[in-house]
């Protein structure tokens, strides 16, 4: 319990992230304003039947955040959480831990697309759906979107970038649930719950927001991917950690 109550000692992996994704946002932001390119297009995660889809950006994404606000809580959140971690497991294993929740993120991200854009076509004519994919990108480029409502769900589908370590995050704070489940956790500090109720409710309404659809700027199942993913990986590092006794 001794980890938990020293976060700020900064560990190497968690201090190394925090530098990369505060790098990452300011190189988006002066590159956009200065120079008008968009990282977004070329390191947010996209859907992989859109022509702006590159296999690096399943990895990328995760570096990669939509406002200072994103960044701000994601960060936070690795800095408590992920510090106290990364001080029990090393940062070796918590280094492989945070990539393959993002990376989990990202696939179940990739699959809800795919559902959710097949969704979409079955409501619309065939030539209705070669039309938005013909020309849906160069007014998404622009800044813009149809007006009609199921192509300009179809066209944000294909074309909008997923980005942020949400993810991971989500998977860190899994992590804390399981290896510390009775710690206090203080929401807007002032509120104490312990820490595997507060990861059941907020699973809960990841997932409420995620099925309902509320909030669809949000990758609700991205966070969920990264909570299962990292709820396999730890089950699987005590299966094998068991035989190898």
């Amino acid at each position: 319990m001794n980890y938990i109550r020293s976060p700020y000692s900064m560990p190497l992996v968690v201090k190394n992230l925090l530098i990369i994704n505060g790098v990452c946002f300011l190189a988006t932001m002066l590159l956009k304003s200065s120079l008008g390119i968009d990282l977004y297009k070329i390191f947010g995660l996209h859907y992989f039947g859109s022509e702006l889809f590159k296999p690096w950006q399943i990895f990328t994404y995760l570096f990669m955040h939509g406002d200072f606000t994103h960044l701000f809580f994601n960060m936070f959140a690795l800095w408590i959480f992920g510090s106290t971690i990364e001080n029990v497991w090393g940062s070796k294993r918590f280094m492989n831990y945070y990539l393959i929740c993002g990376l989990g993120a990202g696939l179940i991200q990739m699959i809800v697309l795919v559902v959710r854009i097949s969704m979409l076509k079955r409501n619309m004519q065939p030539d209705e759906v070669e039309y938005v994919i013909a020309n849906g990108l160069e007014i998404w480029n622009q800044g813009k979107n149809y007006s009609h409502q199921l192509y300009g769900d179809l066209n944000k589908a294909i074309n909008m970038a997923t980005v942020g370590a949400s993810g991971s995050v989500f998977g860190l704070l899994l992590a804390f649930g399981m290896m510390f489940p009775d710690s206090k956790i203080y929401i807007y500090f002032l509120l104490p719950i312990k820490a595997k109720w507060f990861v059941i409710i907020y699973g809960a309404i990841e997932l409420f927001y995620g099925v309902s659809g509320t909030q669809s700027g949000v990758a609700h199942f991205a966070h969920l991917g990264g909570m299962l993913f990292g709820f396999l990986l730890i089950r699987y590092w005590k299966s094998k950690f068991k035989s190898e006794e």
